[in-house]
């Protein structure tokens, strides 16, 4: 009925919601990006300077299933001292047949999820197939989630890490080890974590952390962390190498993690390989070798948040999970 509105808190969100089905819907988003059968101008940013933060809105429509929505979500890098994460997000489902919302939800550990899916995906369509090492250079929560979702794609032998918090980093190992079934190994040195086959950084960095001497031929790299203007986490030389495959042109240009080398024209945008919905979706190639080194560069995308908050709320209405609200 649509003058009722369902609320799902966190805990519901976290029952609903695991990595496979999250890795299923956010992949079918992207091939239908990659088709042009979504809506999603980029995402629109407030920035709080004195706050050291910003607040971004970002709405989506996904033809082929007539669902829509938008995610309003934070990212404050201070907010661990204060108890609280850097990312907190709220996503609003409509009905796209008279506009009224459907469904309102936490998407804190969401956006958690399918960014972390994305990063399963790209590691899906762009490592090599005989990967087993995977290097994290940041272990907070969105590094738990990449190593959550790259699990699901490849046989993972061996996972090194290292972080600005040493505490940070075993607590990471603790967490993730048993569930990944190998050994995760602090290293003091983000140039030893570099030494692997597949590397993800996740650091809220504005000046490069990896370096291109550092990364050998043949490496897929997840480049989380920049998803703002002015964010950045490697050597621009590793892009200049590398085949760069991006979420979104548009968007990835502006905020993420080849938007300051092209604002300081190092790159262009024809650089860019391709979006990474066409890749899935058959359009374009991106790895052709072995030796081919790759790079995602994920800014998160509204259409991910909505494949999978019409996930949980699909899944909610099944098992009559959530609190009913009435609109009028």
């Amino acid at each position: 009925m649509e003058n009722q509105i369902i609320w799902l808190e966190r805990k519901e969100v976290e029952s609903l919601l695991d990595m496979k089905g999250t890795l299923t819907v956010v992949e079918d988003a992207f091939r239908q990006h990659g088709l042009k059968k979504v809506q999603m101008p980029p995402k629109l940013y407030l920035y709080f300077k004195k706050h050291n933060g910003d607040l971004r809105t970002m709405p989506a429509y996904l033809e082929e299933q007539d669902i829509t929505g938008v995610k309003i979500v934070n990212v404050h890098p201070d907010n661990p001292k204060k108890g609280l994460p850097t990312v907190m997000a709220l996503v609003i489902l409509n009905s796209t047949e008279t506009g009224a919302p459907i469904a309102i939800m936490d998407g804190t550990y969401l956006t958690d999820m399918r960014t972390g899916a994305a990063g399963g995906i790209a590691v899906k369509y762009l490592a090599r197939k005989n990967s087993k090492t995977v290097g994290f250079v940041g272990a907070g929560n969105q590094a738990k989630t990449q190593l959550l979702a790259i699990n699901e794609i490849i046989g993972i032998k061996e996972v090194k890490a290292t972080s600005n918090s040493e505490k940070g980093t075993i607590a990471f190992k603790d967490e993730l080890e048993k569930i990944v079934g190998c050994d995760i190994i602090p290293k003091r040195t983000i140039k030893e974590v570099c030494d692997c086959d597949i590397l993800v950084t996740t650091t809220p960095s504005r000046k490069p952390v990896v370096m291109n001497d550092w990364i050998s031929e043949g490496t897929h790299i997840n480049a989380i962390g920049a998803d703002a203007a002015g964010k950045e986490e490697l050597d621009p030389m590793i892009l200049k190498r590398a085949k760069v495959v991006v979420d979104d042109i548009p968007q990835a240009s502006h905020s993420g993690e080849v938007n300051v080398p092209i604002s300081k024209k190092l790159i262009s945008v024809k650089d860019i390989c391709c979006e990474l919905g066409e890749v899935i979706a058959g359009k374009k190639k991106a790895r052709t070798s072995d030796s081919d080194i790759t790079v995602f560069d994920s800014t998160g995308l509204a259409i991910q948040d909505v494949a999978t908050a019409n996930l949980v709320y699909q899944k909610a209405l099944k098992a009559n999970i959530g609190m009913k609200l009435q609109q009028f």
